[in-house]
């Protein structure tokens, strides 16, 4: 068992001149894949590292197992942390660094040997065991890094951006193993990256950081689906969502949606909501996969904006198109196997139903606190 809560930490460097992390508080259930993102210097490695006792607490209480770990040394923690430089001992073979810990622990040896050869099988590097680190790839360093911490079988996995230094297919390739490893030691992981698609694809849940502070903490379907403010809209979802400067209007009883130039009619489940708004501006947000072009079926219903290619990306199936709507460069992607040129006249649709609404001086969701 292993949780992890932070009970109104901070953090600060330079004799409390820098704070970095301002008041922390969350809690990471026992055998939860949790990952922080967010943009560079926001918190979210140091805060990993205040998990593992590389970083003092300035003030407020770090529990692991609700037992108080402010002074307490790494050593003591049993957690097992992963970098992203692998740090792996280029003199010593897999297998010696895989054992390296556990020997000095003065572990018996046969039993460090079914530990290496446990964690070996399971990461497919038992052809590797007796090569150096510089006789293997990106991928398998990875490996050994994770099947190191194995070893120790710790409460706590902790993982800072250790993908980073892989290609894009390799990338995927270990998203995939290390949730697979998740789901078979059935233990804690805390994983840092800058990379959404990471967070998307391997968390049991998600803690979006900006500033030192946490601006949103769910489900990846949640952060997805109901983002709480316009940060964590346009942060989780690639490409970003589009957000247009748009007002609200009451005409005849009914509300409406007006922007550059054209407008639809509010959903009734979102009317009661957004009447507060009636003649005021709103920021319109929109996903770029939640544009629809006329190739995709009856279009008839759904709010229709003609625009002019500025670039097209084909992507196979689908294409991404780049267009200006007053002033500002918009992105979506439509479903399309026909090649529109750069500066080509076409038609979007907007269906309303996937329209989100913030409101434009807190940028919240209006739907999230609403």
């Amino acid at each position: 068992m292993a949780t992890i809560r932070f009970s109104n930490v901070a953090k600060s460097f330079d004799n409390g001149k820098v704070t970095v992390i301002p008041d922390l508080s969350l809690e990471i259930a026992d055998k939860e894949f949790v990952v922080l993102v967010g943009p560079s210097g926001c918190g979210k490695s140091t805060t990993l590292r205040m998990i593992a006792g590389l970083e003092d607490i300035s003030s407020g209480e770090l529990y692991i197992n609700d037992k108080l770990v402010n002074n307490i040394p790494p050593k003591d923690r049993d957690i097992a942390m992963v970098f992203q430089s692998y740090a792996l001992y280029p003199h010593m073979t897999v297998y010696k660094n895989m054992a390296f810990a556990l020997k000095l622990k003065k572990t018996p040896k046969k039993e460090i040997e079914e530990k290496v050869m446990w964690a070996a099988k399971i990461l497919d590097i038992e052809p590797y065991l007796n090569r150096k680190p510089r006789a293997l790839s990106g991928g398998q360093r990875q490996r050994v890094a994770l099947g190191r911490a194995m070893v120790r079988n710790p409460e706590v996995f902790l993982l800072d951006e250790p993908l980073s230094n892989l290609d894009a297919k390799l990338r995927t390739e270990m998203r995939a193993q290390i949730t697979t490893l998740h789901r078979k030691l059935q233990t804690t992981f805390v994983y840092v990256t800058h990379d959404q698609t990471e967070a998307m694809t391997m968390a049991d849940r998600i803690v979006v950081m900006e500033k030192g502070e946490i601006r949103q903490f769910d489900t990846p379907q949640k952060l997805y689906n109901e983002p709480a403010d316009m940060f964590v809209a346009g942060f989780i979802g690639s490409p970003q969502m589009n957000f247009i400067d748009a007002r609200i209007v009451s005409e005849k009883g009914k509300l409406k949606v007006v922007f550059s130039g054209c407008s639809f009619a509010v959903p009734k489940n979102k009317s009661a909501v957004l009447e507060k708004y009636i003649d005021k501006d709103i920021i319109l947000g929109i996903r770029p996969e939640h544009f629809l072009s006329r190739d995709e079926g009856d279009v008839s219903d759904k709010c229709k904006m003609n625009v002019v290619a500025e670039i097209s990306e084909m992507m196979g199936s689908e294409t991404n198109i780049y267009f200006d709507l007053s002033g500002k460069r918009h992105i979506a992607r439509i479903k399309t196997e026909r090649k529109i040129g750069a500066g080509e006249s076409t038609e979007l649709f907007i269906d309303p139903e996937t329209a989100y609404f913030f409101d434009k001086e807190t940028t919240k969701n209006t739907f999230a606190v609403g």
